[in-house]
């Protein structure tokens, strides 16, 4: 098995890394120069990060509360089935009752709980994020738990001895673990090595900077003040292609920081050996290996729990339907991650990932050999990346210059930056 965090240990992937350190300094260089010659002495104010990860406490006594209810609640009634279901004369009325308990109180908590946190304490847009990321890591963790056990007790129900339940403490190390399929036991390291994880830590939180930096120097500049402009198609245009270098920033340094940095420092704490987070998706010469390879560990939970499942459903046809029905889904969370963390509803996300990565899906596929392919595929990574931070940066101070009078449906699902002009 590789470990893909050994991939840094290649010269020329060092070379591109230190390319983007340097490109950091840069801004850090160009932030306190502007400070030194505007202000006569070094300001770097970080209002816009506190903001962003205002309210913290709030956000960690939710975590817990979701962390508590999916450690305890899916596991305690998961047992009792278990151990009662082998024995019950009212097989069917038990597991109706204990299902029904159990969709009712998923539903309170990690759906609806989440919101009302979200909603009421009016969360800023990265403690939003970071709520709302971990009310989607709940449900597919907690969910993969039951469509793994579920069939195990059934199994050995038919086969007229009792069904051995997972252990508390291997279902913990699941909840923490960096994957979303649970196992009862999974490749393990001989030992921690503690400067890693420092290491990785320390990448991610460079990272983060990264993106503030990108934020204040490159995107508000540009559109704190486009809505106050005339609309044209031109100004869009030329809005569009300026988000495109930034936008290609936030997707590579996302990747980096989450995809490589988080998940290896949590990977080398609880010593999980499987590294496997991502592929080499930066070689895709198709849409559809890009989708299989950018992100593993969600892929996995989305082939084996949706795209297999709905086959076995529909007994092995409509593959087409079930793939678009994958997209959908991914599609649909990923736009509501997106509306929860910014306060607003605007579909850019799901129409660019669900209407034309589906295209792009069947269109670019793996018949697709020649380098060419790979250079399109960059080049729609980074128009699409152009338009969603273009867009999103819009309606987001669109939000700020033109609020509600009066808050309707139609007024909420309508986006603000297209009648906002100041």
């Amino acid at each position: 098995m590789v470990f893909y965090s050994e991939l840094m240990e290649v010269e020329h992937f060092q070379t591109i890394y230190h390319m983007f350190v340097g490109v950091l300094l840069v801004f850090v260089i160009s932030t306190v120069a502007v400070d030194i010659i505007d202000q006569g002495r070094l300001v770097l104010e970080f209002d816009l990060l506190f903001y962003t990860f205002g309210q913290f406490g709030t956000v960690v006594w939710s975590w817990i509360c979701l962390f508590i209810y999916s450690l305890l609640v899916p596991y305690k009634v998961l047992s009792f089935w278990g151990s009662w279901y082998p024995k019950s004369k009212h097989k069917l009325l038990l597991s109706t009752c204990l299902g029904i308990f159990l969709l009712v109180s998923q539903t309170c908590v990690l759906c609806i709980f989440p919101i009302y946190v979200v909603n009421h304490y009016r969360l800023p847009p990265a403690s939003s994020f970071i709520v709302t990321l971990e009310q989607v890591r709940f449900l597919m963790k907690t969910y993969s738990f039951c469509r793994e056990t579920i069939p195990v007790v059934l199994q050995d129900e038919s086969k007229e001895k009792n069904a051995k339940m997972p252990s508390l403490s291997s279902y913990l190390y699941f909840l923490f673990c960096p994957t979303l399929v649970y196992r009862d036991s999974y490749p393990r390291t001989p030992y921690i090595r503690w400067k890693y994880v420092a290491k990785n830590f320390a990448q991610f939180l460079g990272g983060v900077f990264f993106l503030y930096f990108i934020m204040v120097t490159l995107c508000t500049p540009v559109f704190k003040n486009l809505s106050k402009q005339p609309f044209s198609t031109k100004t869009l245009v030329l809005s569009i292609f300026h988000a495109t270098l930034p936008g290609a920033f936030v997707l590579l340094i996302s990747f980096f920081a989450f995809l490589h940095c988080w998940m290896n420092a949590f990977a080398e704490m609880l010593r999980f050996a499987d590294r496997r987070f991502y592929k080499d998706w930066w070689n895709s010469k198709s849409f559809s290996n890009y989708y299989r390879t950018w992100n593993v560990v969600v892929h996995d939970w989305l082939y084996y729990y949706v795209y297999q499942d709905l086959l076995w459903l529909l007994k092995k046809r409509f593959r087409t339907g079930v793939t678009l029905a994958v997209f959908l889904i991914s599609a649909t969370v990923h736009e509501y991650a997106l509306t929860m963390s910014l306060g607003f509803f605007y579909p850019v996300m799901f129409c660019l990932f669900a209407l034309f990565g589906g295209i792009f899906n069947f269109m670019m596929n793996d018949k697709r050999t020649s380098p060419i392919w790979n250079v399109m595929l960059w080049t729609f990574l980074f128009i699409g990346q152009g338009i969603q931070l273009c867009l999103y940066c819009q309606e987001w101070y669109a939000q700020i210059h033109c609020p509600l009078t009066e808050k309707t449906f139609w007024g909420l699902v309508t986006p603000r930056s297209w009648s906002c002009r100041l």
